[in-house]
């Protein structure tokens, strides 16, 4: 049987930004800041200092994605503490820690979490009706699936 997740009206969003992509999720931000102030901001390094900086919100900000910020996201994640990722990567450029990258992205689609990898799907993800909604996210049972249920 699957499991049921609820969000609140407040998401726990990660935030997370190649440095390629900054700049376009800087101008993201921007551009919904008085939307995102509604909601609790987590994000890697270098992208949660950009964002304190020019927004003046308040972020929880983590490591260094190459130092273990990816994964201490994916963390956050599979513990049911983050609702939606948000995550400008870059398609052009090889990371260090692509394996970590793959990671999060895997668990993202794992837990069944709203995710953005562009402008495009953040515009769409932050306008939907149901972002300002609480909403029951459907788990799948992964553990019945291996046999650890």
């Amino acid at each position: 049987m699957d499991d049921i997740i609820p969000m609140g009206k407040r998401k726990k969003i990660a935030v997370v930004a190649h440095d390629h992509r900054k700049a376009d999720l800087l101008d993201w931000a921007k551009f919904n800041r008085e939307e995102l102030t509604q909601h609790e901001l987590y994000a890697t390094g270098g992208t949660g200092k950009m964002l304190e900086e020019t927004l003046g919100l308040k972020i929880t900000r983590l490591l260094s994605g190459p130092l273990g910020g990816d994964q201490q996201l994916g963390s956050r994640i599979s513990e049911g503490t983050i609702d939606m990722l948000i995550f400008f990567w870059d398609p052009l450029e090889p990371q260090p820690h692509d394996p970590d990258v793959k990671a999060l992205l895997r668990l993202a689609v794992l837990y069944n979490l709203p995710t953005a990898s562009n402008r495009s799907t953040a515009d769409f993800l932050i306008s939907s009706p149901l972002f300002e909604q609480t909403y029951d996210r459907i788990q799948a049972n992964y553990a019945a699936r291996i046999g650890r249920a």
